[in-house]
């Protein structure tokens, strides 16, 4: 299993528009990768309502691959263009144990 983490932030008075187009996002991951990204999950910061964090897992390095490579996420980029307040930080961790 592999686990992303991506962290967002908007430009102010951005965060709702950011918010759509990231909830967006979840749902074309639910519906088109299903059997490759068992949690696509989007949360917002309880101290800064800016700041937007996916944490996604991949059933392999493919699921991962082919995620980058839809066109929602192709899409979602270029809506993303000048909304955000600097770069992405996306983390890749391996999955050691856990409790389900």
């Amino acid at each position: 299993m592999i686990t992303m983490v991506a962290k967002l932030q908007a430009k102010p008075g951005q965060e709702d528009e950011l918010k759509a187009i990231l909830t967006d996002m979840v749902g074309k991951v639910k519906q088109h990768e299903a059997d490759g990204v068992p949690v696509y999950s989007l949360h917002v910061s309880d101290e800064d309502p800016t700041v937007f964090l996916f944490y996604e897992q991949y059933n392999s390095p493919d699921a991962l691959k082919a995620h980058g490579q839809t066109s929602h996420m192709q899409e979602m980029n270029q809506k993303l263009k000048g909304m955000l307040a600097g770069r992405p930080v996306i983390e890749r961790y391996t999955h050691i144990a856990g409790v389900s």
